[in-house]
């Protein structure tokens, strides 16, 4: 499982024309699924994300986290994220996981987030999405799950 996550002031993501989901101060995360992924990993992504201190303290330093600052996330289901681009001139997206695989864990982990307390909007699965955002810093990170382990 891969993360690009974005610490933002807003972000929204539109679906033909209308909002289908819209934050205020917090973090667009995209997430891609891959092949063999877990709800092991669906839980570790979730807490990790939710208690990241990247959110400035009175002092201006990163020592406060999502759930700290009462931020909510954007969460954007993005299956390029599983593309490989080292070889030829179109990405391979062989590790991109099913339709319904990614979709049951883009979901659990959305759960998991709500259960930490932090408010979550998200795209539309499996449409063609329109996301806007205004990165605070900016600040954007990649995330990559530990190794799979069994669920």
């Amino acid at each position: 499982m891969k993360a690009v996550i974005q610490r933002v002031t807003e972000a929204r993501v539109r679906v033909e024309g209308r909002v289908a989901g819209e934050i205020g101060p917090g973090v667009l995360v995209l997430l891609g699924v891959e092949i063999g992924d877990t709800l092991a990993q669906a839980d570790w992504m979730a807490e990790k994300i939710v208690n990241l201190r990247i959110f400035a303290d009175e002092t201006g330093k990163m020592n406060l986290a999502l759930k700290d600052v009462k931020g909510e996330m954007l969460a954007v289901s993005q299956f390029t994220l599983a593309g490989n681009c080292s070889k030829g001139r179109r990405p391979s997206f062989d590790t991109a996981a099913d339709p319904e695989e990614a979709n049951r864990l883009y979901t659990y982990f959305m759960g998991k987030v709500w259960e930490f307390g932090v408010p979550v909007q998200s795209g539309i699965f499996q449409a063609d999405m329109e996301v806007s955002l205004v990165n605070d810093g900016p600040v954007t990170f990649i995330l990559e799950s530990p190794a799979k382990k069994a669920t």
